[in-house]
């Protein structure tokens, strides 16, 4: 089964930068489709793989900040080709 997801990890703390950039270059480096924006990052791909990869990079994560929150949005299909027709 295909989904998407959009992330948001949004640290709580100063010097938060690091965590972040680690963050979104191991999802980058995965494999997997990631798309970036100012506000948050999209994955596409198949769901075991996907959430595989998001439990650990999650975690790995959470481990370098001190206080941090994530918002996370799941869709079960592949809008990786979305483009708006207005």
């Amino acid at each position: 089964m295909k989904i998407s997801v959009e992330l948001t990890l949004t640290p709580l703390q100063d010097n938060f930068e690091e965590p972040i950039i680690n963050f979104i270059k191991k999802l980058r480096t995965s494999g997997i489709t990631v798309l970036e924006n100012p506000l948050s990052t999209q994955i596409y791909g198949e769901y075991d793989t996907v959430m595989e990869l998001l439990t650990k990079e999650i975690k790995e994560a959470f481990e370098l900040l001190d206080n941090g929150l994530l918002q996370m949005k799941i869709v079960k299909s592949d809008r990786s080709n979305y483009e708006p027709n207005f």
